[in-house]
């Protein structure tokens, strides 16, 4: 059976050798098996018939049965022309209208013969008319058979090359016709409890369903099997590696431990700083590697819990490092430790680019001896000359910001993998998180330190500047800093915004009293460097930047984040800028400016910034408006085109569902060879050998 899914897709009726061409190019199909897995994105019933007297403007689209009373031809300037047929039921009068392809429809389409029309109708000159719709003889079509209508992606080149949805649907009914039954994919003690339908089964009514609920039940067991594998594929990969790496065991809580947490911790941790806490020393006596992943929103505290983390390591006699994104934010998490273990017997360093010369050589060198405890860089740590005597724990910031390959040098650093803690101010959604991290486990600090102000968020429009920079003048005064960002660093000639090099020196026309930093991605490092630390360090008032300071940049005096131009932004990307202020006790504020004409979904954005804070809320509506393929950290996984079925942000019971169902399967058989199981593990081989390997995503 997988020969005939393993077949040219030029061999099935209806395609031949050059819509093969164009199948390959722009979806990517080449086989049988790949058209199967090519599923209609929506669905129109066609098994109904309207009158055109019940007709109403707010249909989308419908059947009407009549015939073809006259055509009528408009000219429309040169060489054009609008065809209109005037279409009769005895019921009323539609126009059917076309601006293209007329002499196709007037050869083969004539006066007083029955015709199925279905389009959607719209009201123009005080009649009912259906613009391009597909007509096609009545005597062709047996309605009672015709169910629920698939509809599917088309591109531009397709369309061109007479691959038409209507053309993909006949292409894969030609194909089911011919296809014998589809073998079993899932056991039956999956299936039944599950009152999932059969593979066979399903394959048929997604692409041909004859109602609404063949064409659900269809649908919720390939999405099904599809995540489930995928949850197998991880959980698997996570047995597998528990059980090849042993950690180390991180037992004591000594004196580095007991005097930072009783002389140098000035404030009571959070409920969720302690939990989370419990967690990681958890993981750190089981005698296996941890991989755990904590999530939490800006300023909520992962930093002091990772520290935590790392002085337990030093109690037990291990080095640890910190590895960051950026320059900019490895120098600030060794001032923020620095300041944290002021007066304790604990040696920290920092290795990144410009730790050069001597300096660079004297770290390598106590690094190997053990001097160091705490190394905090950036992927510097990773390159070969970086040795360590004996790691134990390594923290990884912004994990998504590095690579497979380069967190993996981290683990040859040592006889055994040191334990891995990765630390996110990204939230992401719960759902979103089992499928990408699967293979970490998940800590959620969801509570801010007490003290601080919520940030006040709110929505302006471009003809309000004027109170916009009273305000900023206003915070100036109380001696607070502002950011303002601009989407883009020069002018393009395809999208009318303002950029950031005009917006600079509009500004200084606005604020002439102030000084001014200008930050953007395409500035040398050095000189990027100089002009954030003049902001740092108070010199200027006012930081005009792009979206390089979402991540990292902390000055607890800035109280002001204006978003220019915030519609070009996506909501985890305004929430990361928004993060930027509220660091201090001070109350701050984040401005949205945007022009009036705005997109149902831009406007819905703009009103869940100003409703709520909570990042992970954003993040899930984030998940919702955009889909998963388009949140930043999500694209390297590959998971926008790996899933052709399921929907992480709209399935996210069926996640939850083939998580715990693939648990079942890794409890019960751990070394994944029980006969019982078979079909399980042959079934995902033959997946890996065609597609990405998920578990190794994280």
């Amino acid at each position: 059976m997988s020969d005939i899914l393993k077949q040219d897709i030029m061999y099935v009726s209806g395609v031949g050798p050059t819509k093969k061409q164009i199948l390959n190019k722009e979806l990517g199909i080449k086989t049988i098996g790949d058209m199967l897995e090519y599923y209609p994105y929506k669905y129109v019933d066609r098994s109904r018939v309207y009158t055109i007297s019940s007709l109403t403007q707010d249909m989308s689209f419908v059947q009407i049965k009549g015939r073809i009373l006259s055509f009528e031809t408009f000219p429309m300037g040169i060489k054009k022309k609008r065809l209109v047929a005037h279409f009769g039921d005895g019921s009323g009068v539609v126009d059917l209208v076309w601006f293209s392809g007329t002499q196709y429809i007037t050869k083969n389409f004539k006066v007083g013969v029955d015709y199925i029309v279905f389009g959607k109708p719209s009201i123009f000159g005080g009649r009912f008319q259906f613009t391009h719709p597909e007509i096609e003889k009545a005597e062709n079509l047996q309605l009672s058979q015709m169910g629920m209508q698939p509809y599917y992606v088309t591109t531009e080149k397709m369309k061109n090359a007479g691959l038409t949805s209507r053309s993909m649907e006949k292409i894969a009914k030609a194909m089911l016709a011919k296809m014998p039954t589809l073998p079993e994919t899932l056991p039956d003690y999956i299936t039944t409890p599950l009152h999932l339908v059969g593979r066979d089964t399903a394959m048929r009514n997604v692409h041909y369903p004859k109602s609404q609920q063949d064409m659900q039940k269809a649908r919720e067991r390939l999405k099904f099997e599809e995540l489930f594998y995928v949850q197998l594929n991880i959980l698997r990969y996570t047995a597998n590696h528990r059980r090849k790496y042993k950690g180390y065991l991180l037992p004591r809580v000594g004196n580095h431990f007991r005097d930072f947490f009783s002389k140098n911790l000035k404030f009571e941790l959070t409920g969720a700083q302690k939990r989370v806490m419990h967690e990681i020393q958890a993981d750190m006596n089981t005698g296996r590697q941890m991989n755990r992943l904590v999530q939490g929103d800006v300023g909520s505290g992962k930093t002091l819990v990772a520290l935590m983390a790392m002085l337990i390591a030093v109690d037990n006699g291990f080095q640890t490092c910190l590895m960051a994104p950026t320059e900019i934010l490895a120098e600030q998490h060794l001032a923020t430790i620095q300041e944290f273990l002021k007066g304790l017997d604990v040696k920290v360093e920092l290795l990144t680019g410009i730790v050069k010369g001597k300096k660079r050589k004297e770290v390598l060198e106590q690094l190997v001896t053990g001097e160091i405890d705490i190394l905090v860089g950036t992927h510097a740590l990773i390159e070969e000359t970086v040795q360590f005597k004996n790691i134990g724990l390594a923290v990884v910031d912004e994990q998504h910001r590095f690579g497979v390959a380069q967190r993996a040098k981290l683990w040859a650093k040592n006889e055994n993998p040191p334990h891995i803690l990765v630390m996110t101010a990204t939230p992401i959604p719960r759902t979103l998180a089992m499928t990408i991290y699967g293979d970490l486990d998940v800590s959620v600090i969801d509570e801010l330190p007490p003290g601080r102000k919520p940030i006040q968020t709110l929505h302006k429009y471009d003809n309000q500047t004027t109170s916009l920079f009273n305000g900023i003048r206003q915070q100036i005064s109380i001696g607070r800093q502002v950011y303002i960002v601009y989407p883009l660093i020069t002018e393009s000639e395809k999208i009318d915004l303002k950029n950031l090099e005009e917006g600079y020196e509009y500004l200084q026309k606005i604020f002439p009293e102030y000084r001014m930093s200008k930050v953007h991605g395409k500035m040398k490092p050095a000189e990027k460097e100089e002009e954030m630390q003049k902001f740092i360090s108070g010199d200027t008032q006012i930081l005009v930047a792009t979206t390089v300071i979402e991540v990292g940049v902390n000055v607890p005096n800035a109280s002001v984040m204006v978003i220019m131009d915030a519609q070009r932004f996506g909501l985890s990307q305004l929430h990361q800028l928004r993060g930027r202020v509220g660091r201090g006790a001070d109350q701050s504020y984040c401005i949205l400016v945007t022009g009036h004409e705005l997109a149902q979904e831009t406007r819905k954005r703009m009103e869940i910034m100003t409703e709520t804070n909570d990042g992970f809320r954003i993040a899930e509506a984030d998940l919702k408006l955009r889909g998963p393929g388009d949140l930043e950290g999500t694209q390297q996984s590959g998971l926008a085109f790996d899933l052709k079925i399921a929907d992480i942000a709209r399935d996210g019971q069926l996640v939850q569902l083939a998580r715990d169902e693939a648990q079942k399967i890794i409890d019960d058989d751990p070394e994944c060879n029980s006969p019982h199981h078979a079909m399980l593990w042959r079934r995902l081989n033959e997946l890996r050998k065609d597609d990405v390997d998920w578990a190794q995503i994280s």
